[in-house]
């Protein structure tokens, strides 16, 4: 081999091992930017199943960053609170219905010490158009606080139910074409939904005179009043979103029972109220948000929303009560006071049934 020839082949060599040395270092050095790149935002994924009225604070960008400076990403799925017992729960980290009864069931599944952790709050209220509202209110069955807020009479509401009252019967709804037709709240279905469930739990507690259900005999004594109150509906969605949203639009029932959350979510993220008339129940029932750990990494996430400061700030944003911190709450909704009762005068809780008698109450409105 001549010089020209061994040196030719000595750079076709040399070309070689460099470009292997390039592509190593390229490698290496994607690798270790993946590295450095999953040690600085690395998190932990934990999967849980939730009410549908906490979807949007949980899809909420700064939520998802505030939970993910604390190391955890939420991956979320909705059913209703009343139904999250019948789901296959393996390889969940949580569950998060809206109220303690189905909570209570859930955490007989759970092996996780310390219970459950109930965050936030939201009462349950009625939404009317104003025609409506103020209709009510000139007979009898509402009394206005202002000119967006006021509160629903419960004693009143439930009589002219049982009575099948319609809005033609009532003095000053001629002048509204959209008035027509029993007078009845729009609910979600209490065999599954929340909010439909604590609904029959406030009505049964005013029906039968301040007495909560504790037996077949109490079931009995407000079943036909329950049964009226459902069935007037026709088909009802499992979830109290949907009825809302219908409602925000113009169209739908003119009464419709959802958390006081949405309302409040509503006002302090400046979207339009419309003619929107928020009705406080004078007797009514806290939905307490309860989370049931089903893992460690589950409890974790429960201590950091009721704790952490920023998850605290966009619960409220979110329209939610913290437990334990009113003056947050308060804050808030600081502008909306001609909707928003921060201090729910003059509203009682109605006690909630056991999940057992709940149950057998929402079943006795099928049939």
């Amino acid at each position: 081999m001549g010089f020209r020839e061994q040196a030719s082949c000595v750079r076709r060599i040399v070309g070689i091992v460099l470009a292997v040395l390039l592509i190593g270092g390229v490698a290496v050095a994607v690798a270790a930017g993946r590295d450095s790149k999953d040690k600085s935002t690395a998190t932990k994924t934990v999967r849980g199943v939730i009410g549908s009225e906490k979807a949007e604070f949980f899809a909420d960008p700064d939520v998802v960053k505030a939970l993910a400076a604390k190391g955890l990403t939420v991956k979320a799925e909705t059913s209703g609170s009343w139904a999250m017992d019948q789901l296959p729960l393996k390889g969940y980290d949580f569950a998060f219905p809206g109220s303690k009864a189905p909570a209570d069931e859930l955490q007989r599944r759970s092996a996780v010490k310390g219970g459950p952790l109930r965050p936030f709050y939201s009462p349950l209220v009625v939404v009317a158009h104003r025609a409506a509202a103020q209709v009510l209110a000139d007979n009898g069955l509402a009394a206005p606080s202002g000119k967006s807020s006021g509160r629903l009479l419960m004693g009143p509401y439930l009589r002219a139910a049982r009575s099948d009252r319609t809005w033609q019967q009532l003095k000053g709804a001629g002048k509204h074409a959209e008035l027509t037709g029993t007078v009845f709240i729009t609910s979600t279905d209490p065999v599954s939904s929340n909010s439909g469930a604590l609904y029959l739990a406030a009505a049964s507690y005013v029906a039968d005179g301040g007495r909560v259900a504790a037996d077949d005999a109490a079931i009995d004594r407000t079943a036909p009043l329950l049964k009226k109150l459902i069935q007037v509906q026709g088909a009802q969605q499992t979830s109290s979103d949907a009825p809302f949203r219908d409602f925000i639009s113009g169209v739908g029932n003119p009464l419709v029972l959802v958390y006081e959350s949405q309302v409040a979510s509503l006002l302090t993220q400046r979207q339009d109220a419309g003619d929107l008339v928020l009705l406080y129940p004078d007797t009514t029932v806290s939905s307490d948000h309860t989370l049931v750990p089903l893992t460690g990494t589950g409890r974790r996430l429960g201590e950091l929303l009721s704790t952490d400061p920023r998850l605290r700030e966009l619960a409220v944003r979110h329209g939610f009560r913290p437990q334990g911190a009113a003056a947050e709450f308060t804050a808030a909704t600081a502008d909306h006071t001609d909707y928003i009762d921060q201090k729910l005068t003059g509203v009682r809780q109605a006690p909630v049934p056991t999940a057992k008698v709940l149950r057998a109450m929402a079943r006795r409105t099928r049939g």
